[in-house]
């Protein structure tokens, strides 16, 4: 019988094409790639993220795709579709903690039950290591941001198309509609 060797950052730097990735429950978990709706939500948030760090001159957006280093008890890294960063330098290494903003936005496998454990499994290491606010971003069926604190972890706000979202505390200041997060807005 072969022994289960626990996934590394190593193996994060190893994804064959340069997938997205992360490790949790010592297990190098792959990520599909996001369709049309996926990838543009998550396109304008870290849009709006970048234009608001150059204007106030402090923090960093991410892009998808860019791994977080993080020492939990059951993950070693996210892959936020969006981030904002107060960390400190950036290298060309993963960056070394977790994001102050994170956004999730959902796939089709996004939904029901397990899923649903599942992202919430996910915020709460999100929280445990550092993030003040997780967007839960649903473009594909209700149409709305859940925004979650770590001062509230299970009660989000939510906004719908008509309304805009902020990132309080993490984001002071930002916001953005949800409406733009649909091509067809």
């Amino acid at each position: 019988m072969a022994l289960k060797r626990e996934g590394t950052i190593d193996d994060l730097r190893r994804v064959p094409g340069h997938g997205k990735a992360e490790i949790v429950g010592g297990e190098l978990v792959l990520m599909t790639p996001s369709g049309g709706r996926h990838g543009y939500a998550a396109g304008e948030i870290f849009a709006s993220l970048r234009e608001y760090s150059r204007r106030r001159k402090q923090g960093m957006a991410f892009p998808d795709n860019v791994g977080f280093v993080v020492e939990l008890p059951n993950r070693r890294s996210f892959s936020p579709d969006a981030a904002f960063w107060t960390g400190g330098a950036v290298t060309a290494d993963f960056l070394a903690g977790a994001p102050i903003f994170a956004v999730e936005v959902r796939s089709p496998e996004d939904y029901g039950d397990a899923a649903e454990r599942a992202m919430a499994a996910k915020r709460a290491d999100y929280f445990a290591a550092g993030t003040l606010v997780v967007w839960d971003v649903d473009v594909l069926r209700a149409q709305v941001v859940h925004v979650y604190r770590a001062d509230s972890p299970t009660v989000p706000t939510t906004y719908a198309r008509a309304e805009r979202a902020e990132a309080e505390p993490a984001v002071p200041g930002w916001s953005m509609s949800v409406a733009d997060l649909f091509p067809d807005s």
